[in-house]
């Protein structure tokens, strides 16, 4: 360890110019399998913005990506000590992958929404949002379906936004011209689903029909209310024909 700080610190003061010094060192475990089999330790030296060099497990080996680095990353490959230690950080990251594997959520399938919204500031009549909510892993895809054809003209998507708790978000757009009888769907593909989920667009209904059906609910609304005045004002009338008499006009019989 002591070996890799002077090391470190050779390099500064040789690559170095007046101001301020700026060198990171970068380490990172990469696991893509449930079982942690495929872990590979990848560790990166940057001095300026420049990467100097780097090592990799698969490679088992530090390569210079500048020539003033050759000769460390020579020394570093031919030492016994720092073989040994990648070997001991290695099983470690083994061990973080396998714990990390055990207490992550499981796939969370997404909640989707397909809408249409206001086409503002375009050629295109319409414009649909299709919106896939709190889902896990991150990796989605989203695409659009014309009639069941894949169609690109006129998508745009957004990345995948973290939710929040390992969940995550994503939004696409389509912006088209709709034609009568034509469908519209939106296919999630995603590690939660067994299979592509299509979303089908829900035809609007037509707006003649719409004020045909809404104009006529108005007259026979009018209509019934017209049959029960009319009613009401019979019934009324009938009751001022029929005239009851009051105590004070039943004529009294004297014996």
């Amino acid at each position: 360890m002591w070996t890799q700080r002077l090391i470190f610190l050779e390099l500064l003061l040789v690559f170095s110019s007046e101001g301020a010094f700026y060198g990171y060192y970068l380490g990172r475990c990469q696991f893509n399998s449930p079982d942690s089999n495929d872990v590979v330790l990848v560790e990166q030296l940057y001095f300026n913005k420049i990467l100097l060099g780097q090592y990799n497990s698969t490679l088992g080996k530090v390569v210079a990506f500048i020539e003033k680095a050759e000769a460390y990353a020579d020394m570093l490959n031919k030492m016994p000590r720092f073989q040994a230690h990648q070997i001991w950080k290695i099983n470690r990251c083994k061990t973080g992958a396998q714990l990390a594997n055990e207490n992550l959520p499981a796939a969370v399938e997404p909640y989707v929404w397909l809408r249409s919204v206001k086409a503002e500031y375009s050629q295109h009549q319409q414009k649909l949002v299709c919106s896939a909510y709190d889902f896990y892993p991150k990796k989605i895809r989203v695409t659009w379906l014309k009639d069941g054809k894949n169609i690109t003209s006129g998508v745009t998507s957004t990345d995948e936004l973290p939710n929040g708790h390992w969940l995550y978000q994503i939004h696409s757009y389509l912006e088209f011209t709709p034609k009568p009888g034509e469908k519209i769907a939106c296919m999630v593909d995603h590690a939660s689903l067994k299979e592509p989920k299509l979303y089908d667009l829900e035809p609007e209904p037509d707006s003649g029909k719409h004020k045909m059906v809404v104009g006529s609910a108005g007259l026979l609304l009018g209509l019934l209310f017209s049959v029960m005045g009319f009613i009401f004002f019979k019934k009324k009338s009938i009751a001022e024909r029929v005239r009851v008499p009051t105590s004070e006009e039943i004529p009294e019989n004297n014996p």
